[in-house]
């Protein structure tokens, strides 16, 4: 049976927090062991309010997915070990793999559900993440739709939408977000998105040497459908094993394309009533 180790010496990738350069989360699967350190550190630091807990039937995934009152989630998933094989945590009785990953808000390059909000409620920072102001939100929903990974949600309580704000509080007071520093092992990584794009390349390439040729990386890519991610991941298996889309797009990249798709029709349908009240009036 083989493991996969921790990062054990690890330089922090941020010391100083400068506005202007685009932050991040890069979260390795790979060392995640499921403590829930991030949910519960989460929750406290920006108040998002506790849920009773429920049997959801995915072994130890209580929380079930994001949402308005979950904003760091937990996955836990359960599949047959082949040869003994662990990775992401452990081998329980029986022979099962347990792969653990902590989600979260993407942040996405090309974001839609800033795009669609009519209210301006959802902006880009100086750090270039994706915030929602609880106060300029008017719980249109517009925005619940077009993310393409189901991150944002409206609370039932107030109706208004919520997500991770990637911490834009203790950013700017130059903190790290409360989950990075709350992760025992460092599956999750804070930094600039550049430096973690490299260290996550690197750390592909060490999984693989040593034998974990399922080791990908999940969202890192500009060039993907959003545009690459303000969170990615370091996955052990397909994105879907863990409930992620695998060729996640932009749900609003071809509204500019229709706008100007109807703008050409209702000037044809112009051109040519015009052409039958001119014809009728000869």
């Amino acid at each position: 049976m083989t493991t996969i180790e921790p990062l054990v010496e690890h330089a922090p990738v941020a010391d100083h927090i400068e506005p202007g350069v685009r932050y991040g989360f890069f979260t390795d699967t790979s060392v995640c062991i499921g403590c829930k350190a991030c949910e519960v550190a989460c929750k406290e630091w920006n108040g998002v309010p506790d849920r009773p807990l429920r049997f959801t039937g995915r072994s130890y995934d209580n929380t079930g997915k994001l949402g308005a009152d979950t904003w760091r989630h937990v996955a836990f998933v359960e599949q047959p070990a082949a040869g003994g094989a662990v990775g992401g945590g452990a081998v329980g009785d029986g022979g099962l793999r347990w792969l653990m990953s902590s989600d979260v808000c993407k942040h996405c390059t090309h974001a839609a559900c800033l795009d669609v909000c009519p209210t301006g409620a959802l902006f880009r920072t100086e750090f270039d993440t994706v915030v929602v102001q609880s106060d300029v939100c008017n719980g249109c929903g517009y925005c619940v739709p077009a993310c393409p990974f189901g991150v944002i949600d409206r609370r039932e309580s107030d109706g208004l939408a919520w997500k991770c704000t990637l911490c834009y509080d203790r950013l700017r007071d130059d903190l790290h977000p409360a989950c990075a520093k709350a992760c025992p092992t460092e599956s999750i990584q804070f930094g600039p998105l550049d430096e973690l794009r490299a260290r996550a390349g690197e750390r592909v390439q060490e999984l693989r040497a040593r034998g974990v040729d399922e080791a990908r990386l999940y969202l890192h890519d500009e060039a993907d459908g959003i545009g690459g991610a303000g969170a990615f991941f370091l996955l052990l298996d397909q994105p879907e094993v863990y409930g992620l889309p695998p060729d996640p797009v932009d749900t609003t990249r071809d509204v500019g394309s229709m706008w100007r798709a109807a703008g050409v029709a209702a000037l044809g349908l112009a051109g040519a009533a015009f052409a039958v009240v001119a014809g009728g009036r000869r």
